[in-house]
């Protein structure tokens, strides 16, 4: 359903854009795009001035950059989004182009060189803040415990015990198995928690949350790319001999080798597979959101403001039902992925059944 709403908006944008960039300059797939991506400030709204100058509002961030053995460190703001070089640096990109920092000479021309860019972005910043909400959370959990030992959970607490008896009984104990689920218990919580904290935070639309964390392909590669070694480096004998030995399979098959190269191929695709998951199913619902936005600001330079007000009504309430629909994507996209983590895990820690 969210990749036919997708598609649809899709259709929607793409026969207007061109007339409305040409009557108003606004590009909807500009705005949509920088929307969904990292940028080296928060943008929190813009607004008009007495004299009809537009004006952003952003909270800044540090600008952090290794460049010829020099490490430059300075707020963001002194770009004026991407209105100002400084030190021989210049902001490029934002909407539909990758938002970047490149050398300047003192003349203000490109001199084709990128630094190492270190920066805190969006993102960066958007994640620190997760992280700490989410050890808040626990603390105050915690604390329930301490307050009311052997006593049912109250308010926050129980929620979160809820969560956590949920991940431990109905994924790490069946997927990996008694006696070795535990182990991996605090990893599995902790994606479990993370992910499901950054998909809410990226459902409220203002500050400090409104990133869009988990849309992210550098934030689902690195879940991925853990979940890849703690996999791999688990993995006893009986899960590389599968490997390299698939059971059940003719000889000229190992001795080619196709099964083994098949299996091999596997191993670094079921990452991928979480990665692009997770990556793709929360960027598509923040872009068919705002695709129903900005359907009202098309028509309303295509046809006037009557219909563009008109139209705005259908655009809420769809926009509201993607939203509701986005909730329970939040909770299903996040134990997917820890569900499917424990699967891996426990398939490479799990014993050969011996025929009795």
């Amino acid at each position: 359903m969210k990749r036919l709403f997708l598609i649809l908006a899709v259709l929607m944008l793409a026969v207007p854009t061109l007339k409305a960039e040409e009557e108003a300059g606004f590009d909807p797939g500009s705005m949509i795009i920088g929307h969904v991506t990292d940028a080296h400030s928060w943008h929190m709204f813009d607004y008009t001035s007495a004299d009809g100058t537009e004006h952003a509002v952003a909270i800044p961030l540090p600008v952090i950059l290794w460049n010829d053995g020099r490490l430059d460190v300075f707020s963001s703001a002194k770009f004026h989004h991407g209105h100002a070089d400084y030190r021989g640096y210049r902001l490029v990109g934002g909407g539909a182009e990758k938002e970047e920092i490149v050398c300047v000479d003192e003349a203000g021309n490109p001199t084709g060189a990128k630094p190492l860019d270190l920066s805190i972005t969006k993102t960066a910043a958007a994640i620190m803040i997760a992280a700490v909400l989410l050890i808040v959370i626990v603390f105050i959990a915690r604390a329930g415990y301490k307050k009311r030992p052997n006593q049912a959970p109250k308010g926050l607490q129980s929620l979160v015990e809820m969560l956590v008896v949920f991940v431990r009984d109905s994924i790490a104990h069946p997927m990996i198995g008694e006696g070795k689920y535990q182990r991996y218990l605090p990893y599995l919580l902790t994606l479990f928690f993370f992910i499901f904290l950054c998909n809410i935070l990226g459902l409220i639309p203002f500050f400090p949350a409104g990133a869009n964390i988990t849309g992210n392909i550098a934030v689902t590669a690195t879940l991925a790319v853990i979940t890849f070694l703690i996999t791999n480096i688990s993995g006893n004998r009986h899960y590389w001999t599968d490997i390299f030995n698939t059971p059940g399979v003719p000889a000229w098959l190992k001795v080619f080798p196709l099964m083994p190269v098949v299996e091999l191929v596997g191993v670094f695709t079921k990452p991928i597979v979480l990665m692009i998951r997770l990556f793709a199913n929360m960027t598509a619902g923040h872009i068919v959101i705002l695709g129903f936005i900005v359907i009202i600001f098309i028509l309303s330079n295509l046809f006037g403001m009557a219909v563009g007000g008109a139209v705005s009504v259908v655009s809420v309430l769809f926009s509201v039902f993607i939203s509701l629909l986005e909730c329970l994507v939040a909770y299903i996209q996040a134990f997917v992925f820890t569900m499917l983590t424990a699967l891996y895990i426990g398939m490479a820690v799990a014993e050969p059944h011996h025929a009795e």
